[in-house]
């Protein structure tokens, strides 16, 4: 089993991940291919065109990207 992920990029994507309560994690991209996984997940629980609430944290939309886990499968 391969394990990917989703980026969450508009506000509908957003929504539908806070909907359907699917644990969604912060990442802040640092350049060059290297990332900073800031928030291992949670719920989103608020959407503002600034930041994102997860977890009782805000995210900053412009520095951070929100991804859910997609499970697929090779073969």
């Amino acid at each position: 089993m391969n394990y990917t992920y989703k980026v969450l990029k508009s506000d509908i994507e957003l929504f539908a991940a806070a909907l359907i309560q699917v644990r969604v994690y912060g990442v802040q991209l640092l350049g060059d291919d290297l990332i900073d996984i800031v928030d291992y997940g949670g719920v989103v629980e608020k959407i503002t065109p600034e930041s994102i609430k997860i977890n009782g944290s805000y995210f900053l939309r412009k520095q951070f990207e929100f991804r859910v886990d997609v499970k697929g499968s090779t073969g």
